[in-house]
């Protein structure tokens, strides 16, 4: 009868410990992929003009507070962002790199920036906050972001 009730102790331990589903989230790899995934995390956020919350966020916004999350401080908007780190071709970028764009015609400044996520086959996608819809993820193959597209940088 102990045996009996043994077994069934261990067995009850066993399936109770394997029916439970596993949380834990594996840690970003590098800090690339930190920064990366801290900006992805605002995905759906709507545009606000100097905005660095989830109530509201800037494109400069979206990219200073991942970046921060990682103890890198960069300045606040996109033209003074434009001016720091290494200057890259576009054949050099890489994901974690920044896109600076000029998307109003009538100036010859920079105006936005956007985190690049991922390269794939030539193809450079980056995170930013559209006036319109937010944070999304866009790949610079789209027309608009092509023409606009003035230089990309690597802040790490």
């Amino acid at each position: 009868m102990k045996q009996y009730l043994s077994f069934f102790v261990v067995l009850l331990l066993l399936t109770s410990c394997g029916s439970t589903k596993s949380t834990y989230k594996k840690p970003a790899a590098n800090k690339t992929d930190r920064i990366v995934l801290q900006a992805q995390s605002f995905a759906g956020t709507p545009y606000k003009f100097g905005g660095i919350t989830r109530k509201g966020m800037d494109c400069s916004g979206l990219v200073y507070i991942a970046f921060q999350r990682e103890q890198i401080v960069l300045p606040r908007v996109s033209r003074e962002m434009a001016t720091k780190g290494k200057p890259l071709k576009r054949r050099e970028v890489k994901k974690g790199d920044l896109v600076f764009f000029r998307t109003n015609k009538n100036s010859r400044r920079i105006n936005h920036v956007g985190l690049v996520t991922k390269v794939k086959a030539n193809e450079i996608f980056f995170i930013h906050a559209s006036t319109s819809k937010g944070v999304i993820t866009s790949s610079l193959t789209e027309k608009y972001w092509k023409d606009a597209f003035v230089q990309a940088r690597r802040m790490i």
